[in-house]
Parts: structure tokens; C-alpha cells; sequence
């Protein structure tokens, strides 16, 4: 039987979501805790990775179980055995050839930044910029980045593929009404590249700091080159907000 879970993680003490040798990792605590349920080895597929520090509001993976358990109770069973930084939200069954990467239409990516001062309390989930933006500025840009481009400027300089087509459905800037030196930069999208979204923001910041114009956008993107973009920001302020299949 195949299940499909929605899951969300505390980013900042595992060394990203794929499981590595040696290493804490999200996914190795999941399938250690599924095996356990299913007394015998479970490997899990997650609609994508998140790197060292990245969070997940609602991660999805599907796995499948060789033994007869409710949904209910293989939730309560997950949340029992894994480690509280990481929650199971949901688990519902799936068609056997559903496939929690190949499936996904569309990806939602969200970006937290402090313009104020200093919090030490949430300086693992919020990017502690702790300096004044020209939030409008940033707003111009996000403009420039909706729509289908080629985003080799974004990715990871070592990114080495065929396609750098993806395509932005939106982006936005949210201000917090209840702290204004908060703001979120949120991205949908039908696909991201490795580093994309740091990559995104961190040139984004640059154009809040004068760095860039809103306009230069444009020609980043038309240089198909990383060395005109600007900096990668920080993995903690990064969230998977959500995944979509429809």
C-alpha cells in the first residue's frame, strides 16, 4: 500500500532533508522510524530536498508498507518514534503509481528577513538582516521574475543541466502588520533549481540596499551567467511553505 504524508521540520540542526552517510538528516529519522513501524526497511520519496537549515511547513513524501494499518494510527505511530523537531501533519493512501516528485504541479517557497534589530531567539528561522530595505524597490523586481525564463543566473554555480526553464507563477512581498520590520518574500512556482530561491533573495536584498536596480533583473536573467547575480542569502531563513498535485 502507498501513503502520502505532509510533514514539517525544524531545518535548523539537520544537515538538509536527503539522507547522507554519516549524517543527521530528516529523511534518514523518517525512514528509521517507518521501518521500525513496518519491520522492514522503508525507503521514502519527497517531492524535493531542502538544504542544511532549510525548514518545511508542509514537506511531502510517499512510502509504501508491506503491513494493514489505519491512517490515524500510522500518523500517531510516526509521531511517537521521530524526534519533535519533526511532525507528521497527515497521512492518507495514494495510488500505487503516484509519485510524490514527478507528481508535483506547483511549489510554494517563502523567505523570512528582520529588517530591525537583532533576535537572537529567531536568528535560526528568521535571516537577521537587522538593516532598512527598499522594500518597493524589491517589490519592482519580484515583478520582473514572474512568467517562464531561464534562470541560469539563479542556480548553483556547479548546476550543471540541459533546462534552466522554470516558470514563476507569483511572487510577492508580504509586510507583517504586527512587526514592520518583518517582511516575507514569498515564490510559486511549477519547479526551483538548486539555490534558486537564496539565490533569488539574496539578489533581492541587493537591489534594497541600492546595490542593483529593480530593472537589472532583466539583464541578469538574459546574462545566463551566476556571476551576475547576487549573493546567495542565508539557508535560515528558507521555508517549503507547501506542495501542490492539482
Amino acid at each position: 500500500m502507498r501513503y502520502l504524508m505532509t510533514f514539517s521540520y525544524d531545518g535548523s540542526k539537520y544537515n538538509g532533508y536527503q539522507k547522507q552517510p554519516n549524517k543527521l538528516t530528516v529523511q534518514n529519522k523518517l525512514e528509521e522510524a517507518l521501518t521500525s513501524i513496518n519491520n522492514k526497511s522503508v525507503s521514502i520519496s519527497a517531492s524535493g530536498r531542502t538544504d542544511a537549515g532549510v525548514h518545511a511547513i508542509n514537506q511531502k513524501a510517499h512510502f509504501d508498507l508491506n503491513i494493514n494499518i489505519t491512517t490515524d494510527n500510522l500518523k500517531r505511530a510516526l509521531n511517537s518514534l521521530i524526534p519533535n523537531d519533526i511532525y507528521v501533519k497527515d497521512v492518507v493512501k495514494v495510488d500505487d503509481n503516484f509519485h510524490a516528485r514527478f507528481d508535483v504541479k506547483a511549489k510554494e517557497y517563502i523567505y523570512k528577513i528582520n529588517m530591525g534589530e537583532y533576535d537572537p531567539i529567531l536568528k535560526d528561522y528568521i535571516y537577521q538582516y537587522n538593516k532598512k530595505l527598499d522594500v518597493v524597490e524589491m517589490e519592482r523586481a519580484l515583478k520582473y521574475l514572474e512568467g517562464t525564463h531561464d534562470f541560469k543566473s539563479f542556480t548553483a554555480g556547479d548546476d550543471v543541466r540541459e533546462d534552466y526553464t522554470r516558470t514563476i507563477i507569483q511572487a510577492n512581498l508580504i509586510r507583517d502588520l504586527k512587526n514592520v520590520n518583518i517582511i516575507t518574500i514569498s515564490f510559486l512556482g511549477t519547479g526551483f533549481l538548486r539555490y534558486m530561491v537564496r539565490n533569488l533573495v539574496g539578489t533581492l536584498i541587493q537591489i534594497g540596499e541600492g546595490k542593483y536596480k529593480s530593472t537589472d533583473i532583466i539583464d541578469i536573467l538574459e546574462a545566463k551567467d551566476r556571476r551576475k547575480a547576487g549573493m546567495c542569502a542565508d539557508a535560515c531563513g528558507l521555508y517549503l511553505k507547501d506542495v501542490f498535485y492539482r
